[in-house]
């Protein structure tokens, strides 16, 4: 029988790893080593104007984890959109093992309309993983599920509170999976939450195909704050550097953890009366159970309401408005077991927070 090499042997030839092949989203390859942008098609507006989700891939030219980093599911949560921006840009990509698929803008209908929903008032992330014969949304979902999430391996969601509602800088993961425990301890965010997850949402997605997630919240909706900007920023890269799709900075020890503040249960405090509304407790400080959190006053100087704690935590996210009705979320608490270790926790960031999340300075020149 003819050796290899000899007349008449034929070489099978190896097949190519999925690093080695090009990937393939909307129609557009992408081989190792290459990077650009594409436009994945989502649909038309009222005006048949064509409605695109723009795309950037960076591929290193070595193997590596492929790592999707997403923004604006919700449209008004600028925050994340800023942080992509910034990452897309930086030269360190140049030295990047495996795969980025950066996705700046996923909910682009409520981007252009600077609103959290859709035209049609429903919420992008309770439809997923989508289908291609339901709404607007339902398509976009799905669209962004078979081009982008199923071709990842992990996967951040960058997210900011809602309008007038400013969060502490926050990880949410679902519970059960080590792998986004870790992700989350690399990030090096000053509160882990174990959340579980909506049907319909990403995370909920994610966590049936096994696909390594965390969700960042920080900062609040249509305000770009620099300090959530940054913070995000830098948590994506230290998620980067712990995958080893980047190398360890050069001349610098590699940062030394905090330990982060875990809980497994949030809950609202909510307005006991209308009226105006007024805070006593910043984001990130210790509460314990009968505190006062603030006041919600009669605006006719007949009646002051306290805002009383109903559990030990620390509280990560804070409404900013003035007025309050009955029933209004004004505290969000996520409980621990000791509140004051907690906020030391937090105050270890290096991030300043000021004495509110929603506070505006000056912003750093990034060494891009």
């Amino acid at each position: 029988m003819p050796g290899p090499g000899a007349p008449g042997h034929a070489e099978v030839a190896k097949p190519a790893s999925a690093a080695e092949r090009p990937l393939k989203i909307a129609g557009t390859s992408f081989a190792p080593g290459q990077s650009g942008s594409v436009d994945v098609p989502v649909g038309y507006l009222i005006n048949h104007e064509k409605i695109t989700m723009p795309v950037t891939v960076h591929r290193g030219r070595k193997p590596g984890p492929r790592l999707c980093v997403c923004a604006a599911v919700h449209g008004d949560e600028i925050n994340g959109v800023e942080s992509i921006r910034r990452l897309i840009r930086m030269q360190l990509l140049e030295k990047l093992r495996g795969d980025l698929i950066a996705v700046p803008v996923v909910n682009v209908p409520a981007f252009l309309a600077r609103s959290r929903y859709l035209p049609d008032r429903r919420d992008l992330n309770r439809l997923f993983p989508g289908s291609t014969t339901g709404s607007l949304g339902a398509r976009l979902a799905h669209s962004f599920v078979t081009e982008i999430v199923r071709k990842s391996t992990h996967l951040i969601d960058l997210h900011t509170g809602a309008v007038n509602r400013a969060n502490l800088p926050q990880l949410r993961i679902s519970p059960g999976r080590q792998e986004n425990l870790e992700m989350a301890q690399a990030f090096d965010a000053p509160v882990i939450i174990k959340a579980p997850t909506r049907p319909g949402s990403l995370r909920a997605y994610l966590k049936r195909r096994k696909i390594s997630t965390i969700m960042f919240e920080g900062g609040e909706a249509l305000r770009l704050d620099p300090a959530s900007v940054r913070f995000a920023l830098r948590g994506v890269l230290q998620v980067m550097r712990h995958l080893e799709m980047l190398p360890a900075e050069k001349g610098k020890e590699a940062p030394k953890k905090k330990p982060s503040v875990i809980s497994s249960n949030t809950y609202w405090e909510r307005a006991p009366r209308g009226g105006v509304f007024t805070p006593l407790i910043p984001l990130g400080r210790a509460v314990s159970k009968g505190a006062v959190l603030g006041s919600v006053n009669d605006p006719f100087g007949n009646r002051v309401t306290e805002i009383s704690c109903q559990a030990d935590g620390v509280v990560i996210g804070r409404t900013n408005e003035a007025i309050a009705d009955e029933g209004d979320a004004v505290f969000h608490i996520a409980t621990t077991s000791d509140p004051s270790k907690a906020e030391k926790t937090i105050r270890r960031s290096e991030v300043d927070l000021g004495d509110d999340i929603g506070h505006t300075e000056t912003e750093e020149p990034l060494r891009e």
